[in-house]
C-alpha cells in the first residue's frame, strides 16, 4: 500500500515551508480565491435525477425529473405509494449528491490551509508548472499586443476616411477651379492612391489583430481552462492522499481497515483524474508550442 500511495512518474512532493510559500513555486492566487475555486464545484440541485433503488442505484433505474410529472399523473394501481417512493428517491438523491460535495470540499480546504500554513505537502510537477507560468506570461504579453492592434486599427481606419475625404474634397476643386485644375488634380490623385494603399495595410492589420484573438481568447484560453481543471484535480489528489496517509498511521482494528480500504478506492479514481488532466495538459502545451504565432 505505501508502494502506492507514494509512486509518482513525473511529480514528486515538495513540503511547504513555514510561511507557507514553495522554495520553487510562487503561489500568485490568494487563499480566499482558492477556497472559491473548491466551491464552485457544488452540487446543482435543479438537475437531479431520481435512483429508484436509493443509494448505489445504476443508470437503469434513474428517473429524470423533467419526466416526473407525466409519470405521476398516469394512472397506477397505487398512486399513492408511488408517489411517496419518488419523493423518497429525490430526497436521497439530493441528500447524497449534498453530502459528497461536503465531503469533497471539506477535504479539499483542509489540504489547501494546510500547504498554505506549511504544515502538508503538495504534489508539483516542477516542469510542467514552468511551462504553464510561461503561458500566462505570454497570454498578458499578447493581450498587451491586442490591444495596441485594435488602437491602431481604429486610428488608421480614420486616417483612412479622412484621405479619402480629401481627396474628394480635391477632386472636386480641380474642377470648379480650371486655373487650379492641375495642382489639384494632382493631389486628389495623391491622396486616393495613399487612401487605396492604407486600405490594403487596414486588411492587414485587421487580419493580425483577428489571429491575435483567435489565440488569446480560443486556443490559450481553452488550455488555462484545462489548467484550471488539472490543478482542482491535484488538490484533491492531494487532500485523498493525505487522508489516506493520516489514516494508514492510525489503529488497524476492523471499522479503521474498512476505512482505509474506502480511502484507498477514493485515492485511486482521484489518482487517475489527475494524471488523465496532467497528460491532457501537457499535450494542449506541446501543441502551443509546436503551433507558434
Amino acid at each position: 500500500m505505501s508502494e502506492g500511495i507514494m509512486s509518482k512518474a513525473a511529480t514528486m512532493e515538495i513540503p511547504i515551508s513555514s510561511n507557507g510559500v514553495s522554495g520553487t513555486i510562487n503561489e500568485d492566487e490568494s487563499l480566499e480565491q482558492d477556497l472559491q475555486q473548491v466551491m464552485v464545484s457544488g452540487p446543482n440541485l435543479n438537475e437531479t435525477s431520481i435512483v429508484s433503488g436509493g443509494y448505489g442505484g445504476t443508470t437503469e433505474g434513474i428517473i429524470p425529473t423533467s419526466g416526473l410529472k407525466g409519470s405521476m399523473s398516469q394512472p397506477t394501481s397505487h398512486p399513492s405509494l408511488t408517489s411517496e417512493e419518488l419523493s423518497r428517491g429525490l430526497a436521497v438523491e439530493k441528500f447524497d449528491m449534498v453530502k459528497k460535495w461536503g465531503i469533497n470540499t471539506y477535504k479539499c480546504t483542509k489540504q489547501l490551509i494546510s500547504e498554505r500554513f506549511g504544515r502538508g505537502s503538495r504534489t508539483v510537477d516542477l516542469e510542467l508548472e514552468t511551462q504553464i507560468e510561461l503561458l500566462r506570461d505570454t497570454k498578458r504579453k499578447y493581450e498587451g499586443v491586442l490591444q495596441l492592434a485594435r488602437a491602431l486599427t481604429a486610428h488608421f481606419y480614420s486616417l483612412v476616411q479622412t484621405q479619402r475625404a480629401l481627396g474628394d474634397a480635391f477632386s472636386d476643386l480641380s474642377q470648379k477651379s480650371p486655373e487650379l485644375q492641375e495642382e489639384f488634380g494632382y493631389n486628389a490623385e495623391t491622396q486616393k492612391l495613399l487612401c487605396k494603399n492604407g486600405e490594403t495595410l487596414l486588411g492587414a492589420v485587421n487580419f493580425f489583430v483577428s489571429s491575435i484573438n483567435t489565440l488569446i481568447n480560443k486556443t490559450m484560453e481553452d488550455t488555462l481552462m484545462t489548467v484550471k481543471q488539472y490543478e482542482t484535480a491535484r488538490l484533491e489528489y492531494d487532500a485523498y492522499r493525505a487522508d489516506l496517509e493520516e489514516l494508514s498511521l492510525g489503529p488497524r482494528d476492523a471499522a479503521t481497515l474498512c476505512r482505509i480500504e474506502i480511502a484507498q478506492q477514493n485515492f485511486q479514481a482521484h489518482r487517475t483524474k489527475y494524471e488523465k488532466l496532467r497528460g491532457d495538459v501537457t499535450i494542449k502545451l506541446r501543441f502551443l508550442q509546436e503551433n507558434k504565432v
